[in-house]
């Protein structure tokens, strides 16, 4: 693979010893000093890295970190890397969840996150909504792992279980939101993704078997009128609202991700 110039330079700040957390911040310093000799340690670094990066791993395992909707989230090959489009899925949440909470409320004003990953949309609502209750479930402990420890790192109180989508949930929620796997298992952009956990990508044939299950399963476990936020393929919204309007869901609509994609589905319950 081609090697992207803005890729190369955050590596080579990297075997500088540049933090990455200061890797965007750097770039002028290594532009001003385009010239200078690299250190024979730091060049042993960069190669590495540029062998990393070639073999397609993705740039945010190698620095071991991720920016998301303007948090600074650690990641490595345990978790998917969170993809900008997902912020799409984040806004919308908060447009549902829009207007104060009460602070009586009983019970208490919830959202959940399924298969939650490095914790990415999890930890984005609970900061920027701190007075939301937010709970986050993974089938994964190793995953659990990284987003308990993005958690405790950014100060943000997310109460994090282990469970297959809702099997071991017994609450109801006001709002749950998913970005579940939705490749389909013979799709050829699969090798590009090789690094990248499969589990958390693919999702049957058809790339839609783990929607369809939460689409079904959510409705038991959120309060009436309250909403259920799915991300999915760029080609699926029509089958996902399909799905919701089959299982009864009533204001369903699809938002579009930052390329013009309709990215994200959702409903709400209907009342009974």
């Amino acid at each position: 693979m081609g090697l992207d110039r803005l890729d190369a330079q955050l590596l080579l700040l990297l075997a500088f010893g540049t933090t990455p957390a200061e890797l965007g911040a750097r770039r002028t310093w290594l532009l001003a000093h385009a010239d200078d000799a690299v250190p024979a340690a730091a060049h042993s670094r960069f190669e590495k890295y540029l062998q990393r990066r070639s073999a397609g791993e993705p740039l945010a395992y190698i620095t071991g970190h991720k920016e998301f909707f303007g948090l600074e989230l650690q990641v490595d090959a345990r978790v998917l890397v969170p993809r900008p489009d997902t912020e799409t899925l984040v806004q919308w949440t908060l447009e549902v969840l829009t207007g104060p909470i009460p602070v009586d409320f009983d019970p208490p004003f919830a959202t959940l996150d399924l298969g939650t990953g490095s914790g990415a949309i999890a930890l984005a609502l609970k900061h920027a909504r701190p007075d939301l209750q937010v709970d986050a479930v993974d089938a994964s402990s190793d995953a659990l792992a990284v987003a308990q420890a993005n958690a405790c790192r950014l100060g943000l109180l997310v109460r994090f279980s282990q469970g297959w989508w809702l099997d071991r949930v017994t609450r109801r929620y006001h709002c749950i939101i998913a970005n579940p796997p939705y490749v389909a298992a013979h799709d050829p952009h699969l090798a590009a993704l090789a690094h990248e956990p499969i589990q958390a990508l693919v999702s049957g044939p058809d790339g839609l078997r783990d929607i369809r299950h939460i689409v079904q399963a959510a409705q038991s476990r959120l309060w009436p009128d309250a909403w259920l936020l799915l991300e999915h393929g760029h080609d699926q919204a029509l089958a996902v609202r399909t799905m919701f309007a089959q299982a009864g869901y009533h204001s369903i609509e699809s938002r579009r991700d930052l390329t013009g994609h309709a990215r994200c589905t959702g409903g709400q319950v209907p009342r009974t």
